[in-house]
């Protein structure tokens, strides 16, 4: 039951439906979990398989009047992040990008907290960052998680 506010997606437009769906399930490691359709569009909700206790959607949107047609993407400096748990899977990543010529960002080891990263943009042009040792999750599990001798 919700109890308080709670952040729980990113929503995108997508000119192509059936190709950001291809994009995202075999460049990151989002599969869909929910999909919805009528006569304004499509609908597409992503998310980690088997996160169920903690949630987060990326949401598709392909609007039936804007089909075939870019919409504004995000601004040069923003993007969707997802952490990788090897260096290896970034450098991995970015050789799948690399051979679909969708590569943003080649790898690089940027000042804490970037870490290792690379950037890939989907077929609308979204930037999509991968990074390793950027610790997102463990910052937060620092701060409002249970202490480490606890959790074991």
């Amino acid at each position: 039951m919700l109890t308080q506010a709670r952040w729980t997606h990113v929503a995108l437009p997508s000119s192509d439906m059936d190709a950001s769906i291809d994009f995202y399930t075999t460049m990151t490691p989002l599969v869909v979990v929910a999909t919805r359709g009528d006569e304004l569009g499509r609908i597409v909700w992503l998310s980690n398989a088997g996160q169920w206790q903690e949630p987060f959607v990326l949401v598709l949107a392909e609007f039936t009047s804007e089909r075939g047609h870019r919409q504004p993407i995000m601004a040069p400096f923003a993007h969707i992040g997802i952490e990788l748990p090897d260096r290896a899977d970034v450098d991995e990543i970015a050789g799948r990008a690399r051979a679909a010529g969708c590569l943003h960002w080649e790898p690089q080891d940027l000042p804490d907290p970037v870490g290792y990263i690379c950037a890939v943009t989907d077929p609308d042009g979204n930037v999509i960052e991968f990074s390793h040792n950027q610790r997102v999750y463990q910052t937060v599990r620092e701060l409002w998680g249970p202490p480490v001798s606890a959790a074991r």
